[in-house]
């Protein structure tokens, strides 16, 4: 496999990751933290981290709606219900590990 397939691939790989996140949005970032130690908020951030690491200017706001799918605040509206205190302590004993 050369450079540029494998780059094609794991494009692939991240469309089908953020179609899999869209099409399960009862998945809670909280759950995700503390389950796998990343949120969509974090593929917001390593998006726009790749993209000024290619001198492309995205901000977080445009990263987070392009992993949303809609502008984070369409979303947080939508679909984030807040944590809940057994969430909360998952979370922090995560964060301790």
């Amino acid at each position: 496999m050369n450079e540029a397939q494998q780059h094609k691939i794991e494009s692939a790989v991240f469309q089908r990751l953020l179609k899999h996140l869209d099409e399960n949005k009862d998945v809670q970032n909280i759950d995700l933290m503390i389950l796998a130690d990343f949120c969509r908020n974090c593929l917001s951030k390593w998006y726009m981290k790749a993209a000024q690491d290619e001198g492309i200017d995205v901000d977080y706001d445009q990263a987070r709606e392009r992993v949303y799918g809609m502008p984070y605040s369409e979303w947080k509206e939508n679909h984030q219900l807040p944590a809940t205190p057994e969430q909360m302590a998952a979370f922090e004993a995560r964060q301790k590990k």
